[in-house]
Formats: C-alpha cells, sequence, structure tokens
C-alpha cells in the first residue's frame, strides 16, 4: 500500500468480521474474515479485503493451521476512486495458550506470498501477539467483558520488487487495544484503536469488529 500524502491526523475506521467453522470431527474447517478500511470514518476507501481458507487442528491440540487465499482492492486517498487489486496465498499457524485463569494469549504466525498490481511477486512475514483478558468472569464465553490487545509485526521478503524498486526489510507495526463483549459463547464483538506504524507514516484507526465461530 502507498502511503505518500496520507493525512495522519485523520482518523480513519476499520470494520471487520472474523468467521471460522470446524466441519469434520477430524479437525478440519474453513475461517476466513472480510474487513472495509477507510482512510476516514466513512467513505475514503483505504482497502476492502476479502480472506478465507481451510484450517487443520490436530487432535487434542488447540492449535490451528490454515492454507488460505486473500483478495484485496487498495483504494487511494483523497476524491481518487482509484483502485489496485492484489492476490496472495498465505499460511498460517495460531497457536493459543492460558497463563492463569484470566490471560488468554495466542501467538499467529504468518507468511504470505503476495502478487500487487504493476510489482514482482513477493513475500511478508508477520507474527501477531493477541491477548485477551475478561473482567467479570474467569472465561470468554457468553456475557464476559473483557481486554483485547495486540501487537502484530510484519517483515517484508524479498525487498526487490520490480521495476528497480525495493522496500524496507520492515513494513509496518500494528498496537491495538479494544473492549469486547461475548455475545453469545460463540460471538464476539470489539469496539477498539489501533495505531499503525511504517517507515515514512504513523496513523491511528477505529475499529469495529465481529468475531464468529460455528
Amino acid at each position: 500500500m502507498c502511503f505518500s500524502q496520507i493525512d495522519e491526523s485523520q482518523t480513519g475506521a476499520w470494520y471487520m468480521y472474523f468467521w471460522k467453522a470446524k466441519v469434520t470431527e477430524g479437525g478440519f474447517g474453513f475461517q476466513g474474515d472480510v474487513q472495509h478500511r477507510n482512510f476516514n470514518l466513512i467513505g475514503d476507501l483505504e482497502q476492502l479485503l476479502l480472506r478465507g481458507g481451510m484450517t487443520y487442528t490436530p487432535p487434542e491440540s488447540k492449535a490451528m493451521f490454515t492454507l488460505g487465499y486473500a483478495f484485496i482492492s487498495t483504494g487511494t486517498f483523497g476524491d481518487s476512486k482509484e483502485t489496485r487489486p492484489e492476490s496472495r496465498i498465505y499460511q498460517e499457524a495460531l497457536l493459543p495458550h492460558s497463563i492463569g485463569t484470566r490471560f488468554f494469549l495466542t501467538h499467529r504466525y504468518r507468511f504470505e506470498q503476495r502478487w500487487v498490481q504493476g510489482q514482482d511477486m513477493r513475500t511478508r512475514f508477520r507474527y501477531n501477539l493477541f491477548l485477551s483478558i475478561p473482567f467479570n468472569q474467569d472465561n470468554l464465553n457468553q456475557g464476559a467483558i473483557y481486554l483485547a490487545l495486540y501487537n502484530e509485526l510484519f517483515i517484508n521478503g524479498q525487498r526487490a520488487i520490480g521495476n528497480g524498486n525495493t522496500v524496507e526489510l520492515f513494513d509496518r507495526n500494528r498496537a491495538y487495544g479494544a473492549l469486547g463483549y461475548s455475545l453469545t459463547d460463540n460471538l464476539r464483538t470489539q469496539l477498539g484503536y489501533m495505531q499503525q506504524t511504517t517507515n515514512s507514516v504513523s496513523k491511528g484507526q477505529l475499529q469495529l469488529s465481529l468475531h464468529h465461530s460455528f
């Protein structure tokens, strides 16, 4: 994504739906997400992201592994309606664990192969540490009010992206904090704030998300 001439003082907004479904007793399933990202609160498209993949959870394990595909349409800051398409294949490992009865941690490792319009195929490595802390009960089931935190680091693989252009090794970092509520055992919502930092831009985003498992 190009961040040139972006107004860093303008708060953006991301609206997101995450889902996952177990479809076999052998541990196979699917997961995905839909995200609509704006440079402002509404109207100035930053990105539309559609992502989904097949998952596998080994027997007697909470770890989940995913092979998936994503399509991203990236907009241009301001009045322009120009967009740029991107396709990704990704491999992911989710490794959850807890500390005591109130600290729920998840490590997410993701490797992406990216085809961005006008660039050579490129790769990116991502690591995200999630932490959820319920306030009013010792789990995240129905009725839980909880604090949700994460920090995600992005590192580019190939530095050369074609036509003599290069990217930095560090791609970006996202730091997030939110208040969450479990509507049911399988449906949660979060309202929070994320600060995204690159080598040239640091911009805040409001985030409203729905997390659904079935």
